[in-house]
Formats: structure tokens, C-alpha cells, sequence
């Protein structure tokens, strides 16, 4: 019986929900990744939780894909983050508090650290510490950059991922910077710091930070774009060898779900 227990529990498909709004536009594309991971997903327009006709508690993973949400007015990812600080602030509050996967992609990584859920310090913030502003180049970066994982054992999002992955970027606002340098101190002394641009720093971001993740390890914000490395060809040499069966952004999403699953 514990073993046929068991395999329930490894069938089982975590409930994904992926958020969009006016503007965004990466979230089919983050919806393929989950899905490929093994995730039952939803499409979820975000006024469909402001009008209480469905509930984030309901599901096990929340994404925030990549985007201009509401054409990126005010500042890049302002005002989708003031809907979920100011709208459902309790909501996002206890899905994170629990524990549950939160995962910001591009925009959605602009969106966790302008409404509060990260770097996290007193779980959601009052106070914006960090931000992403615009880019040292002065342009819209669109180009495949390397990132070295940084060693983080709380991350969920980075277990048995290589040491070194390649990922597109596409932004015009991706500089991370902190409101002082005690900040970027402490996100690197807690081991917040998931990933480092290698070799090449597009945007000027501060120690070259691309990716950060709350003091737990289920929040994590990150400039470039996983769900665009899923499968070999989608690597622009994947005709001339050297590149693996699967992207090395698949790993991400499938330990998301893997998380959620061990916990079931």
C-alpha cells in the first residue's frame, strides 16, 4: 500500500497559475514550460481574482511571466505591482508566507521587487528596496547571455542545475540596483543572490546580479527568460552540436514542481 501511495503522489500534477494582464505577452510561453514540467496549468487574467471569481489559494505555484504589462506606464512592471501589493495584498501574502513556488520572470521579476516580495527581508516589504532600472547601454538588450548559478540551498528553483546555463535576455530595464550598498550586502551575505551574468553584464546591473530569490527560497526574481531554453532547438546553435537534449531552463520549472509534489 506505501508504495502504490507513493506512486500517487509522483502522478500527481501541481496546480500552476500564470498571471496576465494588458500587455503581457511571454505568458503562453511560461504556460508550455510549466506544462512540460509537469504541471497542470491556467491562464488566469489577473481581474478574474480581483472579481473573487477564482482564488489564488487554490493553486500551488504562481508565475509571473515576462511582458510591458500595462505598457510598462509609470515604470517598467509600477502598476501590476501596486494591483497585487495594494489589491491582494493578503492573498499574495499568505501564497508566499506558506511556502508555495512564486516565480517573476523579466517583467514579473520588476513586478516582486516593486510590489514588496522581494528581496523579501520582512516577508512583503512596505519599502521598495531594490528595483530594475534602465540599462547602462541606453537600448533594448536582446541577446543570449551565461549566468553562473550561485550556490543557494534554500532556492528551490536551482537544485541539480548546472553551474553554468545560457539564457536569452530582453529588456530595456534590467539593471538591478539596490536603495544603498547595505542592501546588495545583505542580499549576498544571506546567499540570496541565485544568479550572476557571466563574462558579459548587458544592462550594468550591480556585482552583475541577474536573479535573486527571498530569504526562504520559494520567491525568485529573474531578468532572463527560461521558458525560451525548454528544448535543445530552441538554442540557436542546436544544429551544430554541444547543446543538451533538454534547455537548461526546463530544470527550473520542473523543480518547481518537483518541490510541490515532495511536499504533497
Amino acid at each position: 500500500m506505501l508504495a502504490e501511495d507513493d506512486e500517487v503522489v509522483n502522478d500527481m500534477k501541481p496546480k500552476v497559475i500564470v498571471l496576465r494582464t494588458a500587455g503581457t505577452n511571454c505568458d503562453r510561453e511560461t504556460c508550455y514550460a510549466f506544462g512540460a514540467a509537469g504541471g497542470e496549468v491556467e491562464l488566469v487574467h489577473i481581474n478574474t481574482l480581483f472579481e473573487k471569481k477564482k482564488k489564488l489559494a487554490d493553486y500551488e505555484i504562481l508565475a509571473i511571466p515576462g511582458g510591458f504589462s500595462y505598457g510598462d506606464d509609470v515604470a517598467a512592471g509600477k502598476i501590476l505591482a501596486n494591483e497585487l501589493k495594494y489589491k491582494l495584498h493578503d492573498e499574495i501574502r499568505d501564497f508566499a508566507s506558506s511556502g508555495k513556488p512564486i516565480m517573476g520572470i523579466c517583467n514579473g521579476f520588476q513586478v516582486l521587487v516593486k510590489a514588496g516580495l522581494l528581496p523579501g527581508f520582512n516577508g512583503i516589504d512596505e519599502k521598495q528596496r531594490v528595483t530594475l532600472s534602465f540599462n547602462d547601454t541606453g537600448r533594448f538588450e536582446c541577446r543570449w547571455v551565461y549566468l553562473e548559478k550561485k550556490d543557494n540551498n534554500k532556492c528551490i528553483f536551482t537544485k541539480n542545475l548546472k553551474a553554468m546555463i545560457t539564457l536569452p535576455i530582453a529588456h530595456g530595464e534590467g539593471k538591478f540596483v539596490g536603495e544603498n550598498d547595505d542592501v546588495i550586502s545583505r542580499l549576498e551575505k544571506n546567499g540570496q543572490v541565485v544568479f550572476k551574468y557571466e563574462d558579459y553584464n548587458p544592462n550594468g546591473s550591480v556585482h552583475d546580479i541577474a536573479g535573486i530569490t527571498n530569504p526562504y527560497g520559494n520567491v525568485l526574481g529573474m531578468m532572463p527568460h527560461p521558458e525560451r531554453y525548454i528544448h535543445r532547438f530552441h538554442h540557436p546553435r542546436w544544429t551544430r552540436g554541444g547543446v543538451g537534449e533538454e534547455g537548461d531552463g526546463l530544470v527550473i520549472f520542473k523543480n518547481a514542481i518537483e518541490y510541490v509534489k515532495g511536499k504533497a
